[in-house]
C-alpha cells in the first residue's frame, strides 16, 4: 500500500491518510480481506506519529471500508448492504465535510459541483450505483443546482 502525506496540503494528516485508502478501496486498487500495514508500522514508514494513523484507520472503521480481524490486524472491509437511512445519512455526512473543505479552499458551488462530476467520472463503471426508488427524489431536486 502506497500513501503519501502533503505537508504543504491544508488538509488533516489523518484525513489525508483515510481518503487515499478509501479512495483505493473504491478503486478496486485494495480489495476486500487486504491486510492494511499495522499502526505502528505505517507511522514509521511515513515519519508520523502512530496517534495520527490510529486516527485515519479509525475514521475508516467507522464508515465501514476497513474492518478490525483480530490477530490479522485491519482489512478492507467484505461489502456490506446499508439501508435507505444509512445510505443517506452516510451521503449527508460526507457532503457536508466536502461544502466545508470547498468553502475552506474558496471554491464556488459551480466549482465544487464541477469537481464531484469529475470525481465521479473517474469511478469504475462497476461502482456506480443506479439511483433506488429512495434516491430519485433526492436526485430530482438536486438537479436544478
Amino acid at each position: 500500500m502506497i500513501v503519501h502525506v502533503d505537508p504543504a496540503d491544508p488538509t488533516p494528516v489523518y484525513e489525508q491518510l483515510r481518503a487515499q485508502v478509501a479512495r483505493m478501496v473504491a478503486s478496486g486498487a485494495l480489495t476486500e480481506g487486504t491486510r492494511l500495514p499495522t499502526i505502528r508500522q505505517l507511522a514509521a514508514d511515513l515519519g508520523l506519529a502512530k496517534g495520527t494513523v490510529a486516527k485515519a484507520y479509525e475514521a475508516l472503521l467507522r464508515d465501514g471500508v476497513v474492518e478490525a480481524a483480530g490477530r490479522r490486524g485491519t482489512v478492507v472491509a467484505r461489502g456490506r448492504t446499508l439501508t435507505a437511512r444509512q445510505r443517506r445519512a452516510a451521503l449527508e455526512e460526507t457532503a457536508r465535510a466536502f461544502a466545508l473543505r470547498a468553502h475552506q479552499l474558496r471554491a464556488s458551488s459551480e466549482e465544487a459541483h464541477a469537481a464531484l462530476d469529475a470525481a465521479w467520472q473517474e469511478l469504475p463503471a462497476a461502482d456506480v450505483r443506479t439511483a433506488g426508488p429512495d434516491t430519485a427524489q433526492a436526485e430530482g431536486a438536486s438537479n436544478g443546482r
